[in-house]
């Protein structure tokens, strides 16, 4: 997930925390979890390699994650929880507002798949070559199992529809060329007509299949889920970008900086004070509110979300005290 969708851990179990990262389990895996593993077919011999091999798909999607959180951090980001739901799931994370640390803290959850992808691959052929299939069948079609799931997460995850590990890739790409919240836009618009249209088919196929009784409902029920979802966190990329490209084109104080990414505030009483409801220009007004002189030293940054004391934003060679030019 990318440093501009929101966090949220309602309705999760917290599991355990691994250095310093929170990992939680949403209720509704252990319900998909009882069906998905009831309803599978009996491809073992033995019905425990039923939910090891569930175990394992959690276990590979949460090494994915780590990979996400771990990057970001490794580029002075911030990434403190995981949360894993029925579909995936999601690694938390906000980077520096900067294409390439976005890229990076993208592109490590696929590249966590690569590297496991000779791995599985080895253990297939090495399972092949000592007998496997006569000896130990069912570790031999789990491994094969893992394999195949581990390039199917792989190349799902870089499909370029915004949410999606290539569509956030795409996103970072962009931003070289068009801006931060510009390249949200492009990919929010396409993840939205993309999702959409997934989720409406999905949801048809679902009621037709299952009118018929044909197994292949749940399947595309499934996929109607994540066009939904898909759609939806595009819709709110949409409405994000939407906002913060008007906050761009506002007038600014150009004899200010943020410490943190160099970009100037903007100019004119967006500020509200919470004692007297008074609205003011924080940086003419020096941090003090006008009506009832309360303070308000630590300005948070429009483009970066970091705030810094009022005296660290005068930038280099400029006087504190704007000129009306």
């Amino acid at each position: 997930m990318g440093p501009d969708m929101e966090p949220s851990v309602r309705g999760s179990l917290r599991l355990f925390q691994v250095l310093g990262i929170d990992v939680y389990l949403h209720w509704s895996w252990f319900l998909i979890a009882a069906l998905q593993i009831s309803r599978r077919p009996d491809d073992y011999d033995a019905p425990v390699w039923k939910v090891i091999e569930y175990l394992s798909l959690f276990g590979i999607v949460l090494l994915h994650e780590f990979g996400h959180a771990l990057a970001c951090r490794s580029v002075g980001g911030e990434a403190n929880h995981i949360v894993l739901w029925p579909l995936g799931g999601v690694a938390y994370v906000a980077p520096p507002p900067r294409p390439t640390p976005l890229l990076w803290s993208i592109a490590a959850g696929p590249l966590v798949n690569v590297a496991l992808a000779p791995l599985l691959c080895l253990a297939w052929w090495q399972g092949s070559e000592a007998g496997w299939p006569e000896t130990q069948a069912d570790l031999m079609r789990f491994v094969k199992i893992m394999t195949i799931i581990n390039f199917g997460l792989l190349f799902f995850n870089l499909l370029p529809i915004y949410p999606l590990d290539g569509g956030q890739i795409l996103r970072a790409l962009l931003w070289y060329g068009v801006g931060r919240w510009r390249s949200l836009l492009i990919v929010s618009v396409v993840g939205l007509v993309l999702g959409t249209g997934v989720a409406v088919i999905g949801a048809f196929g679902m009621l037709t299949l299952g009118l018929a009784g044909s197994p292949a409902a749940v399947g595309l029920g499934i996929l109607g889920i994540l066009g939904m979802f898909v759609a939806v966190q595009s819709w709110i990329a949409l409405q994000q970008s939407h906002g913060m490209l008007t906050v761009e084109a506002l007038p600014r104080h150009n004899a200010y900086r943020c410490p943190e990414c160099g970009t100037p505030p903007p100019r004119g009483p967006f500020w509200v004070c919470v004692h007297c409801q008074t609205r003011f220009d924080l940086f003419v007004e020096q941090g003090k509110c006008p009506g009832c002189g309360a303070w308000y030293l630590h300005p948070d940054c429009s483009n970066c979300r970091n705030s810094h004391h009022i005296d660290q934003w005068p930038a280099p060679q400029q006087t504190a005290k704007e000129s009306s030019t």
